[in-house]
């Protein structure tokens, strides 16, 4: 692999990763200042997004590489145990993130239980998405 590869390759995550976040950012941020009753930051939702997607991705790739289904057809990927782990830690990820990072307009963070929401609500959309394109 050259370097030349490795730096496309990087490129592209991060670029598919933002596009993603972006997504993931335009579900969160409205379920969390419902669920806040208060403003909270679009950047900082957006980063914590921008930082799970990178992560999440990086996840699936590597279970899809540790399993052996990188090429098509991926059923058996997304029957896999492995996959599923990846899933649950990805979910969690994402709610640490979202809690630690997005602060709310007075200063103070959202709860762990509003994290856990908005990362509940970008998985059920992003799974209903799925399954109805496949």
């Amino acid at each position: 692999m050259t370097l030349l590869t490795l730096l496309s390759t990087l490129v592209w995550w991060v670029l598919y990763g933002s596009i993603l976040a972006l997504f993931a950012t335009l579900i969160a941020w409205p379920v969390l200042r419902w669920i806040e009753r208060a403003n909270v930051v679009f950047n900082r939702v957006y980063l914590a997004c921008l930082l799970w997607t990178l992560a999440g991705m990086a996840m699936v790739a590597g279970v899809a590489l540790y399993e052996g289904h990188v090429r098509p057809p991926f059923a058996p990927l997304l029957a896999s145990g492995g996959l599923r782990i990846a899933l649950v830690v990805d979910m969690l990820l994402g709610a640490a993130l979202l809690w630690r990072l997005i602060p709310r307009s007075d200063a103070r963070r959202i709860r762990p239980t509003s994290a856990c929401l908005a990362v509940a609500t970008v998985m059920a959309v992003t799974f209903g998405i799925a399954t109805s394109l496949a």
